[in-house]
């Protein structure tokens, strides 16, 4: 008989799992948006600062997961009209970058089919365990 994986384990392992399949149903829904999860994530974190812009270097630090090359993913968004940049006066170096009226309003196309999926993915533990969750990974997200 096989031994039993340490608690800590199975949780990792359980969490990755989970973590895969969730973000598989995401991008199946925003490929008909011609979105990949990250230009998606880029998008909420800039209009959640909207109309304030944020250096490459915050939406980097916001973003759910590593993006290996922000500048390029910010070179294709920007050329489909989702986003704007622009070099800081003071320091060039320092790229700021602002979401357009056009990706507002394809995020606003994108809210109520993602929310329905998020409904859907959770609602096999309900509110209060989802909510139960999300304090838990939240405590583990921060330490």
């Amino acid at each position: 008989m096989k031994k039993a994986a340490p608690p800590e384990q199975e949780a990792f392992v359980a969490l990755q799992r989970a973590a895969a399949r969730l973000m598989d149903s995401v991008a199946e829904l925003l490929k008909p948006y011609g979105l990949r999860p990250a230009q998606y994530n880029v998008l909420r974190i800039l209009r959640g600062a909207h109309p304030e812009q944020l250096s490459c270097r915050q939406v980097a630090g916001r973003m759910m997961t590593r993006e290996p090359d922000l500048t390029r993913l910010l070179d294709r968004m920007e050329k489909a009209g989702l986003v704007r940049r622009r070099r800081q006066a003071s320091d060039r170096r320092v790229v700021h970058v602002g979401i357009t009226e056009a990706g507002l309003g394809l995020l606003a196309q994108i809210d109520a089919p993602m929310l329905a999926l998020h409904r859907h993915q959770f609602s096999v533990l309900g509110q209060r365990q989802t909510a139960v969750l999300t304090r838990l990974v939240r405590r583990l997200a921060e330490s």
